[in-house]
């Protein structure tokens, strides 16, 4: 596998294979390289830059770093980071394509001394790896199994001192052994207004776009708080401000490509808008199972948890209970709908499956 010391670029296509190459090379260009450039998560950032500052000083490698939060806050960026800063090469892997202890033991023989070992998805590991890499995270070798029934034999393997860099969604899917073998974590939390306005005013200037504060702001207020939707919604702003306007990203050219592209002022795009629409209109409001829900508007369970629901929870306008989803009053408003009278709230829409 090829190597450098920024990224090696095969194992990224790898963990972002569920983006387009032009997207890839999108996300490539506006990454940050070091944390000084890194904008938000100011306390991670600090406690981060302590203790690779102090590494470097003592001439040691870092402790093992645990990287947990919602998609799209910069994990992986923070790990390209933290092997720039460290000016060590970066292996890059994903906890689906560990479901074998061999798999890992192939990837661990190739580490070499201060290397930064990147896992995306880490909770997705199978527990056979997980044991391998307790033992190669705390002792630096592991012990490959050859062969089968009563001939295996296990064979030790040293590991060079290197730096596991993990990466979740779901924190609390991890055993708490292999939580407490990572010496730092670092909870991504969502961005503000703000800071999210600053993020696409860097990235316009890296791409050379003409972006009003205005029309910057108007992005940054609908981007749900993720620096990878406001970069994606100003790639959209941009089409639309080339073809149909005077390539100048103002407030009212951005107003105008959000509503083309369904991205309402509060960032709710259309599969929000539909599951908050079949609460309220097909369900009275709630409650309801999500299996129902995600029938209902013609998408998998999966799609509605993982990318509508948090979101809208988040808001307000949804709520989980023993029952079901039931939508909130705001939600109700949201949609310019007048929400019923607390005891009207009465439907069973089916199990909180």
């Amino acid at each position: 596998m090829s190597m450098d010391n920024d990224i090696d670029l095969e194992a990224l296509r790898t963990v972002t294979a569920d983006l387009t190459a032009d997207d890839r090379a999108y996300e490539a260009a506006l990454r940050p390289r070091t944390l000084d450039e890194l904008v938000g998560q100011e306390r991670v950032r600090e406690q981060l830059s302590l203790m690779l500052e102090a590494a470097v000083a003592r001439g040691r490698t870092p402790d093992h770093v645990l990287l947990s939060g919602p998609p799209g806050l910069g994990k992986t960026t923070i790990a390209m980071i933290i092997a720039h800063q460290l000016s060590a090469p970066l292996r890059i892997t994903s906890g689906p394509a560990i479901q074998h202890a061999g798999d890992l033991a192939a990837i661990l023989s190739g580490v070499n001394e201060g290397d930064v070992l990147f896992i995306d998805e880490i909770h997705r590991m199978s527990r056979p790896a997980e044991e391998l890499l307790y033992m190669a995270m705390e002792d630096f070798r592991v012990d490959v199994v050859v062969g089968k029934g009563p001939g295996a034999t296990a064979i030790p393997l040293e590991i060079p001192p290197f730096t596991v860099v993990g990466a979740t969604t779901r924190a609390g899917l991890l055993p708490g052994p292999l939580r407490d073998r990572f010496g730092f974590t670092g909870q991504l939390d969502y961005y503000a207004t703000d800071e999210l306005h600053r993020i696409v005013q860097r990235s316009a200037g890296l791409l050379e776009l003409d972006v009003t504060d205005d029309g910057g702001r108007e992005i940054a207020s609908r981007s749900r708080g993720t620096p990878r939707i406001a970069n994606r919604l100003l790639r959209r702003v941009r089409d639309f401000a080339e073809v149909r306007a005077d390539g100048v990203i103002s407030e009212e050219v951005a107003h105008d490509a959000l509503a083309l592209y369904e991205v309402d002022d509060l960032g709710l795009d259309r599969l929000d808008r539909a599951v908050l629409s079949a609460l309220c209109d097909g369900f009275g409001g709630g409650p309801v199972g999500v299996a129902t829900l995600a029938v209902a508007v013609g998408e998998e369970r999966e799609t509605v948890e993982e990318l509508a629901e948090p979101f809208l929870v988040r808001l307000g306008f949804l709520a989980r209970t023993p029952r079901g989803r039931v939508a909130t009053a705001a939600a109700w408003r949201h949609l310019g709908l007048t929400p019923p009278a607390a005891d009207q709230l009465t439907f069973d829409g089916g199990t909180a499956d």
